[in-house]
């Protein structure tokens, strides 16, 4: 049996299907209002394997000109990001372990080909509030090591529904996703994996 590195907790199902469907629900009327798009890497301009969007008070984004930071407003609508799901913040209080109310929703789609290499949630002002991470749709293989980029690693499977909690001394694990495992779920109408990151940006 694999032991998760501390601070890391991976919870299983946490998700029943009828509440998956709920929160899909839920992020199409997100995408709706704030359209996924494909981030690019900072200086080099190459654009990430994800689609993302984002909802809350405040979004994660990327491009070559500005590099990694949070925004309030959509880079190609100029809109203020959609509010946060109920369901979100029902999930955000029952895992995080927080009283603070998180300020940002990452939202990637992940396509059978799409990847994420090794790195650190850093870009937050708070690094010591959990990240809370949702799998929907297609399963993946998790990658998660320790807060050295070329220290050990280990890798499990995430289920549509379970839920991976980045908190305490895992607060700044490296991880990343090796791959997803195509036509593994029925939850989203056309295949892929939505994956949901909710963080607490500022103090």
């Amino acid at each position: 049996m694999q032991v998760l590195p501390k601070g890391v907790r991976h919870i299983p199902g946490f998700l029943d299907r009828s509440r998956q469907e709920q929160l899909v629900e839920a992020i199409r009327d997100v995408v709706a209002e704030a359209p996924l798009y494909r981030p690019e890497m900072p200086r080099t301009g190459k654009p990430l394997s994800v689609r993302m969007t984002n909802c809350g008070a405040l979004g994660w984004v990327t491009d070559r000109e500005g590099g990694y930071r949070y925004q309030a407003k959509h880079p190609q609508t100029g809109c203020p990001w959609p509010p946060m799901p109920y369901l979100l913040l029902e999930i955000w209080r029952a895992v995080s372990g927080s009283d603070k109310a998180p300020e940002a929703c990452l939202v990637n789609f992940y396509s059978a080909d799409a990847r994420m290499g090794l790195h650190q949630d850093r870009d937050e002002l708070d690094l010591e509030t959990a990240v809370v991470s949702i799998s929907l749709g297609d399963s993946c293989l998790f990658r998660v090591g320790g807060k050295s980029r070329d220290g050990q690693t280990m890798s499990f499977k995430l289920e549509s529904g379970d839920v991976v909690v980045l908190g305490g001394e895992g607060r700044l694990a490296f991880h990343g996703v090796d791959r997803i495992y195509p036509n593994t779920s029925t939850l989203l109408r056309n295949g892929g994996r939505l994956n949901l990151t909710l963080r607490r940006v500022n103090p």
